[in-house]
């Protein structure tokens, strides 16, 4: 088993597809106990998509026969990398339910189209929910034998979510390596 933590450095929006009315336009994932994660298959999107730039650049790091055994030939075929969601540490999770303070890593930012006299263009105001900075883990499981290969394609990772390329989700990405 791989375990790997998620240091966010900036606000991040992992979307939940909804909006919430005049509140937010988007709104952040949030589990059962309204805590906000990072998706196991975003992970692997992410991680698959660092392998990819990798391997165009310098394919003796990582190779195509790599990314198909780690993560599947096709959309459709699986590959032998399983992915857990991405959370809080159990610790700081249970603290934060327990004491209801969900709403307190979130808040909403708005955003608005300018023209190129700097002017807001009409009804272009929109509204996100955004998550606070946070610190996630995560595991993967049957990778034991790529773990270099993924710990090389975490250091290629700046960012993960919406508006990851405009300042939102920058992040780090490192091994967490186990006490012996």
């Amino acid at each position: 088993m791989i375990q790997y933590k998620i240091e966010f450095l900036s606000e991040w929006h992992i979307g939940s597809g909804l909006g919430a009315g005049a509140a937010a336009d988007a709104t952040v994932l949030l589990d059962n106990n309204k805590m906000p994660y990072i998706p196991g298959k975003t992970i692997k999107g992410l991680l698959k998509d660092a392998m990819k730039d990798i391997q165009e650049v310098q394919p003796e790091k990582i190779s195509e026969d790599d990314i198909k055994a780690l993560f599947g030939i096709k959309s459709n075929s699986l590959g032998v990398a399983k992915f857990t969601d991405c959370t809080l540490n159990q610790t700081d999770y249970d603290a934060i339910v327990s004491n209801k303070y969900q709403n307190a890593m979130l808040k909403n930012v708005a955003s608005t189209a300018i023209d190129e006299f700097g002017i807001a263009n009409d009804k272009s105001l929109r509204s996100k929910e955004v998550c606070i900075l946070l610190t996630l883990e995560g595991k993967i499981d049957d990778a034991d034998d790529y773990k270099e290969k993924i710990a090389l394609a975490f250091k290629w990772v700046r960012g993960a979510g919406v508006n990851r390329n405009r300042g939102l989700g920058r992040c780090k990405v490192t091994l967490i390596e186990e006490n012996k």
